[in-house]
């Protein structure tokens, strides 16, 4: 239980520390008025537009104002078109589960059966092109990465749309895009927890018993694997949804990431906090449970937690 309490209490403080340093950037960022009423906008209407959000007031009492909304449930208003913040994102939020998921799903499959194969033939041509395919992919941009995608199927090829949602073949490009630089990410970190797995000494007693290779693998060399391969699952959540602002652009996708930078680019203060607010908790919540899954396959993180709370 103990072991909960201080992940929430840790992941309550970091959004706290999200939130002041979104409310600190946005109001450095510019003027909310100008961005949206424009510099030809009279003085009076000026004035008029920062009275009645109270951006008139000390950059102090608007932050406690803040919080003290947020604390009450409400995470603000557009200022475009005065609909609630929070509904606002959450119509986008499925749209982007749309492509992150798939992309998700496909990073694990692809990079896990990558790294294993690797694993499996250590040093070998095999080896040597998967960890090629998995540094490139990682290291290529997924603004890159999607720009050839377009140049490849939808340019010479014609096969594939390059932009837009309005159908499903729209969500392909997205979707690989997005799953590359994931897929890679886990399949060195996979390849590198079954190597160190297997040169573990109950792996060679087990193979010095007769156990078949096969029934090692499965009975003993994966499951313990699987340990430091858990706490990966919470960064690739964060490369995900990092990704996705950058993808969602490149392919003109009307999902949270596209609605982030349109709304930073217009000053809607409240849309962007409200953003960040659901990208911090996200993130922070798969980091949670990766943990205690974490704890679930390893007693010990439980006990050293048990032992620092007593």
């Amino acid at each position: 239980m103990m072991f909960v309490v201080v992940r929430l209490a840790r992941a309550l403080l970091t959004i706290l520390i999200v939130v002041s340093f979104a409310f600190v950037v946005l109001r450095l960022s510019g003027d909310p008025a100008l961005a949206i009423l424009t510099n030809e906008a009279p003085p009076e209407a000026l004035l008029a537009f920062r009275q009645s959000w109270g951006l008139d007031q000390p950059v102090l009492v608007q932050y406690l104002t803040y919080l003290r909304t947020i604390l009450s449930g409400d995470l603000g208003v557009s200022m475009r078109d005065g609909r609630d913040a929070f509904t606002v994102v959450a119509e986008r939020i499925p749209i982007t589960l749309a492509i992150t998921i798939p992309a998700l799903v496909i990073s694990i499959a692809i990079g896990v059966t990558a790294g294993i194969c690797a694993a499996f033939n250590p040093n070998s041509r095999l080896d040597r092109g998967i960890m090629l395919a998995a540094v490139a992919g990682f290291t290529v941009p997924s603004f890159v990465l999607g720009l050839l995608l377009v140049l490849v199927f939808s340019v010479w090829l014609g096969i594939l749309p390059s932009g837009g949602a309005q159908h499903w073949t729209n969500a392909i490009l997205p979707i690989v895009t997005l799953g590359v630089g994931s897929a890679a990410t886990l399949a060195r970190y996979t390849r590198a927890a079954l190597l160190e797995v297997l040169d573990r000494p109950y792996v060679r007693t087990a193979s010095a018993k007769g156990v078949p290779w096969r029934l090692t693998i499965l009975s003993h060399a994966l499951p313990n694997a699987a340990i430091p391969m858990v706490t990966i699952l919470g960064f690739l959540v964060g490369q995900l949804i990092a990704g996705a602002v950058v993808v969602e652009n490149v392919f003109s996708w009307p999902g949270v990431g596209r609605l982030l930078v349109a709304s930073v680019a217009s000053r809607d203060l409240a849309v962007v906090q409200c953003l960040l607010f659901f990208v911090a908790a996200t993130m922070i919540a798969a980091n949670i449970v990766a943990d205690i899954l974490y704890s679930l396959f390893d007693p010990r993180l439980r006990a050293s937690t048990h032992g620092g709370g007593a």
